[in-house]
């Protein structure tokens, strides 16, 4: 028996990857392991404009099942009673997902992962690459899948994958009516007044720079969809992250979401067993009290948020300046002498302008080198605070094309940030935001990712694939040669999907090499 599964308590995108995965395993039995979210409840119970065939765990003979497709998850301890079916001999592992990987993750014979918006988008680019028709309700059960997980197409994870996907369901004929019905949920008395608690009970903390806003409930009862909830109460406290914690009954349940990327939410959901993505995550707890919970939260953040950034992490200070009242000339020499490109110009202790060297070698070509500075220089500029965030840096060196940005408290000049100080600023953040990442320089000087495969061509190559490319490789170096295997093997490898479609390219005498 071959079953469909996903995670408990699932959405829209789980529900539309099923029903896309159904297509491609038309054999599959569509077996939910556990809960759903209340509004996916009551689409499954009361839709009448599609029927889907869904099953509950308890009502299958898991000792049957040989093949399980995974949609939308990869860690078993989320996936109810098939946790333990994957793990038996003999049962073969089918993976799609869009969640980023995590040491736990199970590995299966086909692996299908990409960074895109929804698991749906993966599903949607692979029936239309084999040309297989969906229908007008299979299109729009699955555009509810995409519009729920990218926020109708607008949420930061959104690709342009996404897009295509949903473009491509459209002419399939998607209805849009009907998703937009069925997502603009209306909120029930008991997830008002819970709302409300989360209100109340807020509380803000200052995490290494960063604003961290916690809310807190509890209900005897629980109140379904409070993912939800958690949408609304961002978007009426403007909010960038938000941890809402909320015991209903015997448990506590954890969201998380985080529009700064120095807060990684699905870094502090895994520290409680759970999980999703950087801007969006989830746990459950059991035997913590939600003062526990919010402890340890406080915990993880001092140890996971990237500290802000701010101008006076990237100014230069002392900085060099000019008097108004200097010559053209005498600018043109103090730029040349401390090979800078642009320079704050002072009168009475503040500054009033900026001038760079073009404007300068201009003047001195003109043969206005005995001109003022005061008078050619920008007088149209802006400040920041050393405070002042480093995006509203970017803001006007980038945005605004402003060579240099002085750095003042009132009157004062603290110092200056440069663009080239910028760029090496942010540079450098790379490994402090990506720590462990491997990179080098191409020959065009352009930044590429490197990957060890090494041990990943061991798990998942068969014996003789592998010794080809070593026999290869060792034949390439008798040769004084290189060999690279190349193409769709290269891709499907580092993807985990099986092909064994072995492209060898060689830099050399290729005749020579394959005698």
């Amino acid at each position: 028996m071959e079953v469909i599964t996903t995670h408990v308590n699932a959405d829209f995108d789980t529900i539309a990857s099923m029903v896309a995965a159904r297509k491609l395993y038309t054999d599959a039995v569509i077996v939910l392991p556990g809960s759903q979210e209340e509004t996916v409840k009551g689409f499954l119970i009361q839709s009448a404009f599609y029927t889907l065939e869904v099953r509950k765990a308890r009502e299958i003979d898991l000792s049957k099942v040989t093949r399980v497709i995974l949609v939308d998850i990869r860690n078993s301890a989320r996936i109810g009673v098939f946790g333990e079916v994957v793990r038996r001999p003999g049962v073969d592992l089918h993976i799609y997902d869009h969640h980023p990987e995590e040491e736990a993750d199970l590995h299966g014979s086909v692996e299908v992962i990409r960074r895109v918006g929804s698991t749906t988008t993966i599903l949607v680019q692979i029936l239309k690459e084999r040309g297989i028709p969906i229908t007008p309700d299979e299109a729009t059960v699955m555009m509810l899948g995409i519009y729920e997980d990218t926020g109708s197409l607008i949420f930061p994870s959104t690709t342009v994958d996404d897009y295509l996907a949903a473009a491509h369901l459209l002419s399939c004929g998607a209805k849009l009516a009907q998703v937009s019905d069925i997502l603009a949920r209306d909120l029930t008395s008991g997830q008002i007044s819970l709302l409300y608690d989360l209100i109340q009970g807020i509380r803000s903390y200052t995490i290494r720079g960063v604003e961290v806003v916690i809310a807190e409930a509890r209900r005897e009862e629980y109140v379904g969809d409070l993912a939800l909830l958690v949408h609304k109460l961002r978007d009426m406290e403007a909010v960038s992250v938000l941890f809402v914690i909320c015991q209903m009954g015997d448990r506590v349940v954890l969201v998380g979401r985080s529009r700064k990327p120095e807060v990684d939410a699905a870094a502090v959901m895994r520290e409680f067993g759970g999980g999703g993505h950087a801007y969006a995550a989830s746990a459950t707890v059991k035997d913590m009290t939600t003062f526990q919970v919010r402890e340890r939260i406080l915990r993880v953040l001092e140890e996971k948020v990237i500290p802000r950034r701010s101008a006076a992490d990237v100014m230069v200070s002392p900085a060099r300046t000019v008097d108004a009242g200097e010559t053209i000339l005498e600018v043109h020499q103090a730029l040349t002498r401390s090979n800078i490109n642009a320079v704050p110009v002072m009168r009475g202790g503040a500054v009033v302008g900026i001038l760079t060297r073009q404007v300068v070698e201009k003047a001195v070509y003109h043969g206005l080198g005995e001109e003022r500075a005061g008078e050619y220089m920008n007088a149209d500029y802006e400040t920041v605070a050393p405070e002042t965030a480093i995006e509203r840096v970017q803001e006007i060196i980038i945005g605004k094309n402003q060579r240099l940005v002085p750095v003042v408290r009132g009157r004062e000049l603290l110092g200056v940030i440069t663009r080239t100080g910028l760029l090496r600023f942010l540079y450098d953040m790379r490994d402090v935001e990506h720590p462990g990442d491997e990179e080098d320089v191409d020959a065009e000087g352009a930044m590429a990712p490197r990957k060890n495969v090494a041990n990943l061509m061991r798990d998942r190559l068969p014996t003789r694939v592998l010794a080809l490319l070593r026999a290869a490789g060792e034949c390439a170096e008798r040769l004084g040669m290189k060999a690279f295997a190349v193409g769709g093997f290269v891709r499907d490898l580092v993807m985990r999907v099986t092909n064994l479609d072995v492209d060898i390219v060689v830099e050399g005498d290729g005749i020579r090499f394959a005698e």
